[in-house]
């Protein structure tokens, strides 16, 4: 809230129901057309958007301020949805602002990070740079089917926060089918092993997990997972229960 919001609250109520009130105007607009078409809601999260967004008949609305082509941008918007998760569901999701994919400002194990997050937020992927200059590195991580799956994936569930323990972060997103989304992510700046055990993912036996950005299969050990992450990196597994 804004320090003239602050001193005059009444006023801010007002603008708050104004604002509403529009959307609720150009929703019914929309409809009369005949048309399914997406209404986004974009006023930055403003007003704790995403507990209303979807009685105003919203789609998708931003839920933070414009988002930069650096990690630190990145991360401290993508992070910072954790405990969004139960505003969201199909028809109505909460958006964290654009993909920086492939505008040069990170590199690619950051770029993994942004895509992988996103992805397990199920927040609309909605690419940010130039698509007629893209490099093959940069097609391999916005194109990839698995994590696009991931974001797409019928149950319309997002994800939300399991642990965070300093630099090391562990989000996961429930599939259809029973299956389960894994994003082990590293913020620090130096390589280390992150770990969680398939109890605390509420896994009760794990037929196939899969790395999705490499293809391989990985084992459970000692009922858990481990794995090495590059600093501002993740590894992002596919569980299949």
């Amino acid at each position: 809230m804004t320090e003239a919001a602050a001193a005059h609250p009444e006023d801010a109520e007002l603008a708050n129901r104004i604002m509403r009130q529009s959307y609720v105007t150009m929703r019914a607009a929309l409809d009369k057309t005949g048309r399914p078409i997406v209404l986004s809601l974009c006023q930055y999260g403003w007003d704790n958007v995403w507990a209303w967004g979807a009685s105003v008949g919203g789609n998708l609305w931003r839920t933070t301020g414009d988002i930069r082509d650096t990690y630190d941008s990145m991360t401290g918007i993508g992070f910072s949805q954790a405990g969004l998760a139960k505003y969201a569901g199909p028809g109505h999701w909460n958006d964290p602002d654009m993909l920086e994919i492939g505008n040069g400002g990170m590199n690619a194990d950051e770029y993994r990070t942004h895509m992988s997050l996103w992805a397990l937020l199920a927040a609309p992927l909605i690419a940010g740079n130039d698509l007629s200059k893209m490099t093959d590195e940069t097609k391999g991580i916005l194109m990839n089917r698995g994590v696009i799956a991931i974001d797409q994936d019928s149950l319309g569930k997002e994800g939300d926060r399991v642990r965070a323990d300093g630099p090391q972060e562990v989000w996961s997103k429930p599939l259809a089918g029973g299956g389960l989304a894994v994003g082990l992510f590293n913020r620090g700046s130096w390589n280390q092993p992150v770990s969680v055990s398939l109890k605390e993912l509420g896994v009760k036996k794990a037929k196939e997990i899969v790395n999705v950005w490499t293809g391989e299969k990985v084992v459970a050990k000692d009922g858990g997972l481990t794995a090495v992450v590059p600093k501002h990196g993740v590894v992002l597994l596919r569980i299949t229960e």
